[in-house]
């Protein structure tokens, strides 16, 4: 479901030049991918999905957590490059189904880079 638009993130010079350090492997092997996935669900309801996100293109640091590094290969870090690449509509609230798509996809990449 998720390998066209991977496919077409890859092709970035910007989004492809992203992947989890090994101090990032070591956190998601400790944490396991279920509890990753939960910081994912809470990252996109309250930073990204939320009408006219406060700061919005700057809400997603880029280092610190490797679901951070994750949204920003995916373009899933600001509602702009949510809008850019996987056409989501910017003034309003994400719906839960928008919401899905966006964690199942960071899940995808986060496990594709882990090779899970």
């Amino acid at each position: 479901m998720y390998e066209d638009i991977l496919k077409k993130l890859a092709q970035s010079k910007f989004r492809s030049s992203f992947h989890l350090k090994a101090v990032d492997r070591e956190y998601i092997a400790k944490k396991g991918l279920e509890v990753i996935e939960s910081h994912v669900k809470d990252f996109i309801a309250k930073r990204i999905a939320v009408k006219n996100p406060p700061h919005d293109g700057k809400q997603t640091p880029m280092r610190g957590h490797p679901v951070f590094i994750a949204q920003h290969a995916t373009a899933c870090c600001c509602r702009g490059c949510i809008n850019k690449w996987h056409k989501l509509p910017l003034e309003r609230e994400l719906s839960a189904r928008e919401q899905e798509y966006l964690v199942g996809l960071i899940m995808c990449w986060i496990k594709k880079e882990i090779g899970a």
